[in-house]
């Protein structure tokens, strides 16, 4: 919807994007005006990330991402421009102005957000229900309180084929919306029917507090066991986490990774108020990524048997990337923290995280469990697994204490090993040289810095995206331009130029983070971003601007002589003329 003059702008200065970038990293480091921290678009354990203030963007130098604080809130919450614009809206404490939209096609992504927030409403007053029976015997013998039922918001998806789609009916909603939602599915007659049923229903609810999708658990015999939401515009299984919403509040200083929705349930009831969950999937990327921005330390607490296992070892090495300390719980005498608070107690369960394991002890004792060490064939096939391990160490003191400690259960000098572990650091670095020389040869490889916009005409894109840069270092400039958007090849470019002289024109305040608001492509902002991070001072903008202007011409001029001359023979053929 078309905004009023001045909106975005206003909207620009009353969330300074430090403090909306601060809710979500950690930004620790200081150079000149610029703040780092971690990338919260890729992984990294070197801050590459940056925030200026002055200039109010942000830029990763490691994955190019930039912008400005609209941006930013599109890219980290995968949400459109106008849902971005209206959660800043509500963080500054602005009214979205009006919209005339009529409420059956306004936002889709609000729309859904209303229906599932409708769906969770009912599912929870269904448990008061003949028809939440199942659900609540379920419950009691599970050990969950009241408390921690209305805490979730637990519910009831009762066994009928049309419980939840006839009541959504009656809210309003359409059928389209609840197959897109995922609350319904549509049968080979065309119909629609519930997607979950005779399931325990735990609703996902996202950090900001609203409902985003369903996970249900089934409260008979069938399969799945556990039944998840599909992927749809307000949800996505790998980005988010069950219980964040809560966990995120706790005062314990760590977040606590469990296998399952009770697990999580449990441990909150018995105090562990910063327990979450993965939504029916193996940890992600994007996941550890989200728990960082909480927390700087994971405890690991899946269940206690070979899945379980093999999962923790898969979530060590994606903490590892991303920068997360990661301590792996053993559960003993229990197949997961449910059985084991409810056996032991919350106060064996706090001695039982208090001596989790680091994941290197955890992977060395993993390793190690698989090989007789009473056999010379065992001790070398632990040693060559031990060395691939502390191989992936980068501090050299923890490698050499590892080193020592696992020579001495082997009967090998720490030299020895200490060898063996640089052999393999050598081989991983030279096969990483070969994989780079190989990319590097094929051109696959985009230096930081380097734009993954692709031009039509890239020696033409050079010279615009230069008298761009000029007219941000220096606006007075473009009072003396006398060129127009028709004179660019990039449209996006020509579309930035119209917008900056426009606003130099009603005599409006001309910098970066204004440009920004009326971007919307994330690659797009990152390269404006990238661009005017160039190196441009106002003393030099008039000449280099007038430089690359002369260069737009004359790359420009051949075309258009180009362009007569097939016009001049077009002429002649129709008129028959011979030359």
């Amino acid at each position: 919807m078309p905004l009023p003059d001045g909106f975005l702008d206003e909207l620009v200065a009353r969330n300074d994007i430090v403090d909306v970038v601060s809710d979500y990293v950690a930004l620790n480091k200081r150079s000149g005006s610029n703040l780092f921290g971690l990338c919260p678009f890729h992984s990294e354990k070197t801050p590459s990330f940056s925030v200026n203030q002055d200039r109010q963007i942000y830029h990763c130098f490691g994955c190019g991402k930039g912008g400005g604080v609209i941006n930013f809130i599109m890219e980290i919450e995968n949400v459109g421009f106008m849902d971005a614009v209206a959660i800043l809206c509500r963080r500054a404490g602005m009214e979205l102005p009006p919209d005339d939209t009529p409420e059956e096609i306004r936002s889709r992504r609000q729309r859904l957000l209303e229906l599932n927030k409708e769906a969770a409403r009912l599912y929870f007053e269904t448990l008061k229900t003949e028809k939440g029976s199942l659900a609540v015997d379920y419950i009691r013998r599970r050990g969950i309180s009241p408390k921690m039922v209305t805490r979730f918001g637990l519910g009831a998806a009762p066994d009928e084929w049309n419980y939840m789609t006839d009541a959504l009916k009656k809210k309003g909603f359409t059928e389209v919306q609840m197959v897109e939602g995922g609350l319904a599915k549509r049968g080979k007659n065309g119909g629609i029917y519930d997607a979950f049923r005779n399931r325990l229903m735990f609703p996902v609810i996202d950090v900001r507090g609203s409902v985003i999708g369903f996970s249900g658990r089934i409260l008979g015999d069938g399969e799945p066991k556990y039944l998840n939401s599909p992927d749809t515009p307000v949800f996505s299984k790998s980005r988010n986490l069950f219980a964040l919403n809560l966990a995120k509040k706790s005062k314990r200083g760590m977040l606590i990774l469990a296998e399952g929705n009770i697990d999580v349930v449990s441990l909150h009831q018995a105090g562990f108020d910063c327990a979450v969950a993965s939504l029916g999937t193996a940890l992600t990327e994007e996941q550890a990524r989200l728990m960082s921005r909480y927390t700087s330390q994971v405890v690991v607490a899946y269940d206690n048997d070979t899945a379980g296992q093999k999962a923790a070892q898969r979530a060590i090495g994606i903490f590892d990337k991303t920068g997360i300390s990661c301590r792996i719980l053993r559960v003993e005498g229990a197949k997961d923290p449910d059985e084991f608070i409810k056996s032991r107690g919350p106060d064996a369960f706090q001695l039982l995280l208090e001596r989790s394991e680091n994941h290197v002890e955890y992977r060395l004792l993993a390793a190690g469990s698989k090989y007789d060490l009473g056999t010379t064939d065992g001790k070398l096939g632990y040693v060559t697994e031990a060395a691939e391990i502390l191989a992936t160490l980068r501090n050299v003191v923890e490698r050499d204490m590892y080193c020592r400690k696992v020579a001495e259960e082997v009967g090998v000098s720490p030299e020895a090993l200490a060898s063996e572990v640089k052999k393999t650091i050598d081989k991983r670095m030279s096969a990483a040289r070969r994989k780079q020389e190989k990319q590097e040869m094929r051109g696959s490889v985009t230096a930081p810095g380097v734009s993954k916009m692709k031009y039509e005409d890239p020696a033409s894109a050079v010279a615009e995206k230069g008298i761009i840069r000029c007219m941000l270092a220096d606006p007075g400039i473009c009072g003396t331009i006398q060129i127009d958007e028709s004179d660019f090849t990039s449209p996006f470019l020509g579309r930035v130029f119209s917008y900056i002289a426009a606003r130099y024109r009603a005599g409006d305040n001309i910098d970066l983070s204004s440009v920004l608001t009326t971007v919307e492509k994330s690659e797009e902002a990152s390269e404006l971003t990238s661009l005017a991070a160039a190196p441009m001072t106002a003393a030099n903008a008039a000449a280099a601007c007038s430089d690359y202007i002369a260069r737009l011409k004359s790359l420009k001029k051949p075309a258009q002589e180009q362009d007569l001359r097939e016009i001049a023979d077009k002429l002649r053929t129709q008129k028959g003329y011979g030359g």
